[in-house]
């Protein structure tokens, strides 16, 4: 009995401090994921660029994320989310990566969720589809891709 006295309020602790910890609502959220995909759709590359975080950022890469984001860039979405980071997201998230320059790099920011881009295209040649992730961090109640830069 005293055992599950203390489970219970450690369980009841954890549960207010997962409560009340900072993080986006829903509706910021859905804001974000439409914002982004009226950027991507209309092809706006200044928006785009916006979503990325760039402080810290290696100047290849980031060379890099702003290429490849605006490569499907005008494209109509078939199906966009905001996910949950899987154990396997958050180890590949925080671990150093090789860089193309050399040496190793760490995401700037922490993620907190990934953004899941589908595009659907169909035309006279057929049909082919693509699927996008990024992680996306959330700094100062404003959600951004985290450019990777050196490791600290």
């Amino acid at each position: 009995m005293k055992n599950f006295a203390v489970i219970s309020i450690v369980a009841g602790t954890v549960a207010i401090i997962v409560s009340s910890s900072p993080g986006a609502s829903p509706d910021q959220e859905k804001a974000f994921v439409d914002k982004y995909k009226t950027a991507f759709e209309t092809r706006d590359a200044v928006a785009l660029e916006a979503f990325l975080y760039q402080e810290g950022a290696d100047p290849a890469i980031l060379s890099f994320y702003k290429m490849m984001q605006s490569a499907e860039a005008g494209q109509k979405i078939s199906k966009i989310e905001l996910v949950e980071l899987t154990a396997e997201d958050i180890k590949k998230a925080t671990a150093p990566m090789d860089s193309p320059t050399g040496g190793k790099v760490c995401l700037t920011l922490k993620p907190t969720k990934k953004l899941i881009i589908k595009v659907e295209r169909k035309d006279a040649n057929g049909s082919s589809t693509s699927t996008t992730e990024n992680f996306i961090a959330d700094k100062d109640g404003k959600f951004f891709i985290p450019v990777p830069g050196p490791c600290k």
